[in-house]
């Protein structure tokens, strides 16, 4: 009895510490959508102002009625919030990610004024379509300067442990290193690990077990997130005992597979004390997935589908890579032509360099890129990598490559050596955005789960280009890629393009 009572004092201590998350997230909130309103409002009346739009009437049943310029901006502005709101830009994980952030402000932009042009349609105001573009423009520039200023202070705030979820982080030792070392690039997701919790499978029995091997979690902990992390051991009462360290979400990484009795019985013992679970998937589970339910004649089915592979979709992404090649060669033509002039009077050698690559399911094209080595660079490639002491693989790579040229070296650092890549998307054999095209001996060396990328076009930028490239180890490569083929949309390519031109002005991992 005893017991009982103590589970249940745990378990409302994590119901206020819940609620005092709850709260302070839908305050953050309130205080955004009343902020974001309050830009509308100020930008409309001063649009309004300028463009002597502030006697503002209807015509509706054939009446001049007139209209309080400050009641239509304000009905203007609740448009906004709403569409914003519906758009995802109140969401807890975007909310920091600025390149994500912009273009989801950006699509509110959009469907707030396709609402306002609604209104002023069924209103029949005497507003002006100048007035309606030009305020849904300013808005959407100052409430990315708004957001910008508001990102700096929930990140200063969060360094102070404000505005965090605490949480307890349960898998092997290496499950936990990686997940330390994914949340300590994305402080966006406000995860902030208390404890840690090294668990593994018992080989005789099948049940789940503390993981003793400590010094092994030691050296992930302290190599992913630079700090110790105190330890927990995993156990009897392990709901009980991390309730009583203050933390909200139990992080599961590994060991614990989805579906099995093992998690099923842990994740009980977790939410009795209303501990949130967060559960890390692979990049391929189906939970992505489009599913459809269907009984046939008394058999329950289930289908499943990827929504973005649909014809439909294929087009639109097709259409996407011909509009964006098509103005990238136009607008980058000078440049071209520049790196072109400068390639051929350092050595005198051909402009350009084409190799063979592997691309959709597994057929072979031509790259294109501005020439950055020696000419007889590929005949040196084994000999410049044994006097590195590397070998020919999939993720061989070299910071001081003697075989590149020095304008090579400039134009590999800002990206400008793969501008001729446009015309290989213009012509269908790339993509702009997707996995990192590679040749033939290193698609030899994929395992069933990394040859799904061949599942979609390589693109000129991805998820590698602008995620630290040649810094990444391979299983951060490898889960890049694969999580594209899983997520890709014609929305997320944009904001990889945006990502990619932040890359160029700050190139990291280019070499």
């Amino acid at each position: 009895m005893t017991e009982e009572k103590s589970d249940a004092q745990l378990a409302q201590k994590v119901e206020r510490q819940s609620a005092k998350v709850l709260h302070w997230r839908l305050v953050l909130n309130l205080a955004l959508m009343a902020f974001d309103a309050v830009v509308y409002f100020c930008v409309g009346l001063v649009v309004m102002y300028f463009s002597k739009e502030m006697d503002l009437f209807t015509t509706r049943l054939q009446l001049n009625l007139p209209i309080s310029v400050y009641l239509y901006v304000a009905v203007c502005a609740i448009i906004w919030v709403f569409c914003a709101h519906s758009s995802g830009v109140y969401h807890r994980h975007v909310f920091a990610d600025g390149y994500q952030l912009n273009i989801l402000l950006l699509k509110a932009t959009v469907f707030s004024w396709v609402g306002v042009c609604a209104l002023n349609f069924i209103m029949q105001t005497n507003v002006s379509f100048y007035s309606v573009c030009m305020t849904s423009l300013c808005v959407w520039l100052a409430e990315m300067i708004v957001r910008f200023v508001a990102r700096r202070f929930l990140t200063y705030r969060h360094r102070k442990g404000d505005y965090a979820y605490p949480t307890v982080i349960v898998g092997s030792p290496e499950g936990i290193g990686q997940i330390l070392k994914f949340l300590q690039q994305r402080k966006q997701l406000n995860y902030k690990p208390v404890r840690v919790c090294p668990i593994r499978v018992n080989r005789e029995t099948g049940l789940i077990e503390a993981d003793p091997d400590i010094d092994v979690l030691n050296t992930m902990v302290r190599e992913s997130w630079g700090e110790p992390i105190e330890m927990i051991e995993y156990g009897d009462h392990l709901a009980g005992r991390i309730a009583q360290t203050g933390a909200q979400t139990v992080m599961v990484t590994d060991v614990l597979d989805r579906f099995s009795d093992n998690l099923s019985t842990f994740a009980v013992q977790m939410e009795s004390l209303n501990l949130e679970i967060a559960l890390i998937t692979s990049a391929l589970d189906i939970a992505e997935h489009a599913t459809q339910m269907r009984n046939i004649q008394g058999m329950s089915i289930m289908t499943i589908s990827l929504p973005q592979y649909s014809p439909v979709a294929k087009v639109k992404k097709r259409i996407f890579d011909i509009v964006v090649s098509s103005l990238a060669i136009v607008l980058s033509s000078w440049i071209m032509l520049i790196v072109a002039i400068a390639i051929k009077i350092e050595d005198g050698g051909p402009v350009f360099y084409k190799q063979e690559r592997i691309g959709l399911r597994g057929k072979p094209f031509y790259i294109h890129k501005f020439r950055s080595m020696r000419v007889d660079a590929d005949q040196h490639l084994k000999e410049v990598l044994a006097a590195n002491g590397q070998e020919m693989g999939a993720r061989y790579k070299l910071k001081h490559d003697p075989r590149i040229t020095k304008v090579g070296n400039f134009i590999r650092k800002t990206s400008l050596d793969e501008l001729p890549q446009f015309f290989d998307v213009f012509m269908g054999s790339m993509s702009v955005v997707g996995p990192r095209p590679q040749r033939d001996f290193e698609v030899q060396e994929y395992d069933p789960v990394y040859a799904t990328r061949l599942l979609v076009k390589p693109g000129i930028t991805g998820p590698w280009q602008v995620s630290g490239r040649n810094d990444l180890d391979e299983e951060e490569s490898r889960q890049l890629d694969v999580s594209y083929v899983q997520d890709w949309s014609v929305m997320g390519d944009v904001v990889y393009i945006m990502r990619t031109i932040g890359t160029v002005l700050h190139p990291s991992g280019a070499y």
